[in-house]
């Protein structure tokens, strides 16, 4: 089930066979090497490890040069991630492409979402707020947070004001609309987490 790395390009939309317009998200994806292949005698686990775009020489640290350079692949990935692999058959330095999908396939796409900073309930959890006939000084306000006799604290996991987004997203059941193998670029329908050039993993 290996997937592939990409980065988010923008949103835009395309027309299908009958003419309607399909919202998607442009990701360039891959190539990817894969850097190290790890299997449950060596690891404990089996797992794809991919890279994804390259760094500068003097940004690079001899370690990540000299564990690509196993594998073959010149200089250091700028993003390596591992993907589960269950018992497909995979090369050390094997580049992965977009062509490893389809359209009308179901892929998952994990990224981190846009940080929204410290919010209220109302933008965060989605409260509805008080009525606004005549204006309340505390409109936005959670309200009561429980009880006060027992057991006179709040409860953990209560929805509350506080930190919004910048956090690991995954969104499932997506579409891939369309391929372009030749400029490396994977359209899905619908939005993706993240802003415009953050790094996201796309997994059927």
């Amino acid at each position: 089930m290996a997937g592939i790395i990409g980065r988010k390009v923008g949103m835009t939309r395309v027309f299908d066979e009958n003419g309607k317009q399909v919202p998607v998200t442009v990701v360039e994806a891959g190539p990817c090497p894969i850097t190290q292949i790890k299997t449950a005698e060596t690891d404990g686990y089996q797992a794809l490890q991919l890279g994804f775009g390259s760094r500068k020489a003097k940004r690079a640290v001899r370690a990540e040069v000299g564990h690509a350079a196993r594998a073959g692949v010149e200089g250091a990935p700028r993003l390596v991630r591992e993907f589960p692999m269950n018992g497909e058959a995979y090369e050390l330095g094997q580049v992965l492409t977009v062509e490893q999908f389809e359209a009308g396939d179901r892929v998952k796409v994990t990224g981190t979402s846009k940080g929204r900073g410290f919010q209220g309930v109302v933008k965060r959890h989605g409260f509805a707020g008080r009525p606004g006939g005549h204006g309340h000084p505390m409109s936005r306000n959670p309200g009561s947070l429980g009880p006060g006799t027992d057991p006179s604290r709040v409860i953990k996991g209560k929805k509350l004001p506080g930190q919004m987004g910048g956090a690991r997203t995954t969104i499932r059941n997506l579409t891939v609309v369309k391929v372009d193998g030749e400029r490396n670029l994977l359209f899905i329908k619908g939005g993706l987490p993240g802003s415009r050039d953050s790094f996201v993993l796309i997994t059927k």
